[in-house]
């Protein structure tokens, strides 16, 4: 090796170690920045009436602090939009890795792309103008800003990454493993659902961890969907209001600085920290079990 080789070599090692590091660097100083406002709000506030309560009025008079109106409304988005996405996803993935033409594919393909690249805050006003007057035919008692609308169109956001995610998945299955079950008289959809599933069932696992963490920080979409009104309800068709959204309506500069309405923000974003960070763990750890027990 020579020594030219060995100065690139060591650059590039140090260059990756310094991206490693950022990367470390910014997560403690997010945990920092969050717990240094969350500590003193939780001396002022009982966790057990923040993480229990029913009634979120932190800007109103009297004040309450029950963030469960906030985890009911970002679960309702969360689950509505995985009850589109993922199975939408899945079927478009596996249209696009076995069944389509070249010509087809070069179609669907540039369409997610462009599905991916629209602004969340377009989403938000095709939800507002086109897929709540389609829910109020359907559903008369829909609210102007309701769940269910908000679900739907985070749903055709985060679809695009489903299934492009999982088209990886299905192509980079062994060519071999197919035309071994087709060789043993297995039908297409034997193979896709008895082989190619199951062999890519750790990555499809990923997307789907993806997808919902994705759901689960979506803002201005959700927030002119959706709207404002933090209430706890499981109606989809009532207006709600997610984590996010609400940490946006703190942060526009209204709320004064240091107090406790101003460290409710911090508070929220710590739990939906832990809520995301549970589910990368839970999802790592089935994700390193099934490949410990796949080998």
């Amino acid at each position: 090796m020579t020594k030219k080789v060995k100065i690139i070599e060591f650059l590039v090692r140090g260059a990756l170690g310094i991206c490693a590091l950022v990367t470390l660097i910014t997560t403690i100083g997010i945990v920092l920045v969050l717990g240094s406002e969350t500590i003193p709000f939780f001396e002022e506030v009982s966790i057990t009436d923040f993480l229990f309560g029913t009634r979120w009025t932190p800007l109103l008079e009297p004040k309450s602090f029950g963030v469960l109106p906030l985890v009911s409304g970002t679960g309702m988005i969360m689950l509505g939009s995985a009850f589109i996405a993922l199975p939408v996803g899945i079927t478009t993935a596996v249209y696009l890795s076995e069944f389509s033409s070249l010509k087809m594919r070069a179609v669907i393909k540039p369409v997610l792309e462009v599905l991916a690249g629209i602004p969340t805050i377009v989403y938000g006003y095709f939800a507002l103008t086109f897929i709540t007057p389609i829910l109020k035919i359907i559903f008369p008692q829909t609210e102007v800003f309701n769940a269910a609308s908000g679900a739907i169109v985070v749903g055709i956001m985060v679809l695009p990454m489903v299934a492009s995610l999982c088209d990886d998945a299905f192509q980079s299955v062994p060519k071999a493993l197919k035309e071994g079950g087709y060789a043993l008289g297995a039908t297409s959809f034997e193979v896709i659902g008895q082989v190619i599933i199951p062999h890519s069932a750790s990555r499809i696992l990923a997307a789907f961890i993806l997808a919902l963490s994705r759901a689960i920080g979506e803002t201005m979409a959700v927030t002119l969907a959706s709207g404002a009104n933090a209430q706890f309800t499981f109606s989809p068709l009532q207006s709600i209001q997610t984590m996010t959204a609400y940490i946006v309506q703190v942060s526009l500069g209204d709320t004064p600085q240091g107090g406790i309405e101003y460290k409710t923000c911090f508070a929220v974003g710590s739990l939906l920290f832990l809520i995301t960070l549970t589910m990368n763990v839970v999802g790592q750890s089935i994700l390193f079990r099934y490949r410990r027990s796949s080998k």
